[in-house]
């Protein structure tokens, strides 16, 4: 008991307690102490990590209707949920259109791999590559590169919503190099990797960065119509309902 009270004040670096060890090891209060600052500092790094993350708002997994899209792998989405893929450093990958729910899918794991201890980024490819593109020197581009390279798991939504040229394919290709089979990846898109030479046309490299993305990747298709579309629907029709009630009255 003692020497493991000693081993977490080791961790925590509780430099002056650990000098005076001998004095205060049978205090009442030395448990209570040591747990207390493992517990804030828990806190604290969690804090740092979900504010580091850019996830924003987002619903809980729970809000997701599991009816509306026709095609989804809700076990392999529950899976991930237990974040094994980011210890065996594999990617998964989300394909389907605009509004079946892949972002608020990605946001859950996303949320779910900081509560759990784990660094995470969470960027749209179009301002990511935006941001890497206009750096105006090498150094600069090394430590922006690194910024996305360092956490546990990178997840980059939307490649292909905008066509991108050569120089942004060679930056995404370059940090995908960076993190192949070292760092897991989340990738959402809205195109099939056969039509990524449209996202980025001409670009030498798309083949080699399919091929790294999905080499140790779980590809999970959505199918559907748009689920904000639906709810936009469900809220007009609401609203009319409201103002013939109230013409009514």
């Amino acid at each position: 008991m003692i020497d493991a009270l000693r081993d977490r004040a080791k961790v925590l670096q509780l430099h002056g307690l650990i000098q005076h060890w001998d004095e205060i090891a049978g205090e009442k209060w030395l448990p209570a102490l040591i747990e207390w600052e493992e517990n804030e500092r828990a806190r604290r790094s969690l804090e740092r990590r979900i504010s580091a993350a850019h996830l924003g708002r987002f619903k809980p997994l729970c809000d997701f209707d599991w009816s509306w899209p026709t095609r989804c792998d809700q076990d392999l989405i529950e899976e991930s949920m237990r974040l094994d893929f980011i210890a065996a450093k594999r990617n998964l990958i989300f394909i389907g259109p605009h509004g079946i729910g892949k972002t608020m899918l990605v946001k859950n794991i996303c949320q779910q791999a900081l509560m759990q201890g784990h660094t995470v980024l969470f960027v749209a490819a179009g301002f990511m590559l935006t941001e890497l593109a206009s750096l105006d020197s090498e150094s600069a581009l090394r430590r922006r590169l690194r910024y996305y390279a360092t956490p546990d798991l990178l997840c980059i939504d939307e490649i292909g919503q905008l066509s991108h040229g050569n120089r942004y394919a060679d930056l995404l290709f370059e940090l995908i190099n960076r993190r192949y089979e070292h760092k897991s990846l989340i990738v959402t898109t809205n195109r099939p990797f056969a039509e990524w030479s449209q996202v980025f046309p001409s670009a030498a490299c798309v083949v080699a960065m399919i091929d790294r993305i999905i080499h140790h990747a779980d590809i999970l298709q959505i199918d559907g119509e748009s689920y904000r579309a639906k709810e936009a629907g469900d809220e007009a029709e609401k609203r009319a309902k409201k103002r013939k009630a109230r013409k009514k009255s």
